[in-house]
């Protein structure tokens, strides 16, 4: 019965109308491509979701040193759609993070970061939060594509 109970409370935030973002195939969506997107995202949410604000940074160690970039996020048509273009230099390891924020759900955010693999995203190891994440959090993501 715990084990039930526990699963139902960590699926809670998916089935109770929280502000979620998650990633989408930029192959599969012609306007990005169009604008030569890197990362596509959507949100859902119940509450008002027109008022979701999406914010996106490059996080990256080039040559041992990290950085962190301010992303132009795109407005796609489709509703709660966005998209980011790569803007960030090609040396080193790098990821995007990306938080949505909605002045409904109050403190509460949600974030991915997609990492980078040879200047191509690598969904397989792309993390959803459930909060703005940590520097230390983004780091676990980064750290391992600078070892190869």
């Amino acid at each position: 019965m715990r084990h039930f109970l526990a699963l139902f409370f960590a699926a809670l935030p998916v089935f109770a109308g929280a502000l979620t973002l998650q990633l989408d195939d930029v192959k599969t969506n012609p306007e990005a491509i169009a604008q030569n997107a890197a990362v596509v995202a959507h949100i859902t949410a119940c509450h008002s979701p027109e008022k979701t604000t999406v914010t996106a940074f490059a996080e990256g160690i080039v040559k041992g040193k990290r950085e962190t970039i301010s992303l132009k996020v795109s407005t796609l048509s489709q509703p709660g759609s966005f998209a980011v273009s790569h803007q960030w230099p090609k040396d080193g390891a790098w990821a995007v993070k990306m938080i949505a924020t909605n002045p409904d759900y109050k403190n509460y955010s949600t974030a991915i970061v997609v990492p980078f693999h040879d200047d191509r995203t690598d969904r397989a190891s792309a993390k959803v939060f459930y909060h703005a994440p940590s520097a230390e959090e983004v780091d676990s993501i980064l750290k391992p594509t600078t070892l190869e």
